[in-house]
């Protein structure tokens, strides 16, 4: 798993050191494999003003630029990018500047006209594959302010080795309350920029079970007939729809955020549902309502022969034993493992269903492995994600997606949830001791925990295993029962905090 320091940061809301927060992190819950500088070659790169565009005079496709980089006196810079408009905001490269590749500009003349620097595309300072354009900053940094001042994508990479009885690892957000217990802070998901709570509408319906077949509940959102007719299979299923969205490029902190922990900008709606993935620990999936027949999504077992062609373009054949998410007529995703080309969203998609749900672990694992594939969902939902937390990840990916592409909801979002049951209690581990086995779990610890990541206690009780020595304050193991550490079990008011982990052995 590789998690952004500066993506902590904003969880955390203070500033971080890489090596702090991998020796936090190998001391209390997981080893850390490298701390890794991302975007450091971006030093000689300033914010620049463009003050005027005009022709080039010996080339059709050129412009001249006079651009303020903040010296004594605008410079001239030659550009061939068609969107550069005057009294906006571009990343310049002066003269002596190296750019990430080792590319060192140099004075030189272009068609006859000297060039004084290089205004930058996304793609030329590594933050994106668009080099069609120059990147437009939204900034009121002053010209001649460094870029990383001005725009902070200078990160470092902590790339932690998660074992696989800690799913909760796999997010900023599960890998910031582990560091919030020894920081002494609180998290606090960032809010989002532009982003508004006006899409929820209240928050979500839940299907009635008075009006459906028993554990088969149906409804429908705005239109779209929603289906679980494999509660097994899909525990828990809620769709959103979100009309009049304008597909298109990532805003700047979106992208970068998404770049940050290597993954690639596709398009705006498909970057909010993986920095929902990333952040929460939700796999998300947007279909194009266009491209489903009915329209209709029906969550179901696949029939035996039924064939599906996946996102990376493989002809796949399904079996009775996974389930698929269909709409009237065929399967348009293999559940918790990857969608089809079929409904996946373009530039000409206007309004999406959206899906948030909770797949059945053996399921997603034994289907992953008949079908030779894997994703970032699969990998997560055969771990297990956390139930209780759909209907806020929800949420955050609908003010998301408003906020970097537009988009209104007209009815809220969908609950299909065939026995819901909230727990009245959840296993709590203190977070600096988790990694290990026979050790002291202070009760003070495990109210830090809580404290910081926003839940209240209302009682204890001690569950231990055969043989360990416990007390109300804490519990501890004896040999004889192999260091199997006793666990505090905590009452909370809003479901579980974070998975226990497994009981291993430990040589004595």
């Amino acid at each position: 798993m590789i998690v952004s320091r500066r993506w902590l940061e904003a969880l955390l809301g203070r500033p971080l050191e890489g090596r702090d927060i991998a020796d936090r992190l190998a001391r209390q819950v997981a080893p850390v494999d490298a701390v890794v500088p991302i975007h450091q070659d971006l030093r000689d790169v300033l914010i620049a003003r463009v003050l005027e565009v005009r022709q080039h005079p010996n080339a059709d496709r050129l412009t001249l630029c006079l651009v303020d980089a903040g010296g004594s006196a605008p410079l001239e810079v030659v550009c061939g990018a068609p969107n550069v408009q005057a009294g906006k905001a571009y990343p310049f490269a002066p003269v002596g500047a190296t750019l990430p590749g080792g590319l060192k500009l140099e004075r030189r003349k272009i068609r006859g006209v000297e060039s004084n620097g290089m205004l930058c595309s996304a793609k030329e300072l590594g933050l994106g594959v668009d080099h069609a354009g120059i990147l437009e900053l939204q900034t009121n940094a002053a010209p001649g302010t460094p870029f990383l001042e001005a725009i902070p994508v200078a990160d470092e990479q902590i790339v932690i080795d998660v074992s696989a009885n800690r799913p909760d690892l796999l997010c900023h957000k599960g890998v910031a309350r582990e560091l919030a217990v020894s920081l002494g802070a609180t998290v606090k998901l960032p809010e989002i920029p532009g982003g508004s709570a006006v899409g929820r509408l209240g928050g979500l319906k839940h299907a009635s079970p008075t009006a459906q077949p028993p554990n088969r509940p149906t409804a429908t959102v705005d239109g779209v007939e929603v289906r679980l007719e494999d509660p097994e299979g899909a525990p828990r299923y809620m769709i959103a729809v979100v009309r009049g969205v304008k597909v298109g490029p990532s805003p700047v902190w979106l992208s970068a955020r998404l770049q940050a922990i290597g993954q690639r900008s596709i398009n705006n709606i498909v970057d909010a549902t993986n920095y929902i993935l990333f952040e929460v620990n939700q796999p998300l999936h947007a279909f194009d309502l266009a491209r489903l027949r009915g329209p209709a999504v029906v969550v179901r077992r696949a029939k035996a022969g039924e064939q599906i062609v996946t996102l990376d373009g493989v002809v796949r054949k399904l079996t009775a034993e996974m389930t698929a998410i269909c709409d009237a007529e065929r399967p348009t995703i293999v559940a918790g493992v990857m969608g089809s080309a079929e409904s996946e969203v373009s530039e000409t998609t206007t309004d999406i269903v959206l899906e948030c749900a909770y797949f059945q672990p053996t399921r997603i694992r034994r289907t992953r492995r008949a079908l030779g594939v894997s994703s970032e969902s699969s990998y997560r939902f055969e771990r297990g994600i956390d139930m209780l937390a759909m209907p806020e990840a929800l949420n955050r990916a609908i003010d998301l997606i408003r906020a970097v592409a537009g988009g209104e909801m007209r009815e809220a979002s969908i609950d299909l949830w065939p026995e819901p049951q909230q727990p009245r209690s959840v296993f709590v581990r203190d977070a600096r001791v988790s990694h290990l086995l026979g050790v002291p779990v202070p009760r003070k610890e495990i109210e830090r925990y809580l404290s910081a990541v926003g839940r209240r206690t209302t009682g204890w009780r001690c569950r231990c295993p055969a043989g360990a020595r416990t007390s109300r304050a804490r519990s501890t193991s004896s040999k004889r029962s192999h260091g199997s550490a006793a666990t505090i079990h905590s009452r909370t008011s809003s479901g579980p905090i974070v998975p226990a982990p497994s009981p291993t052995r430990r040589r004595s």
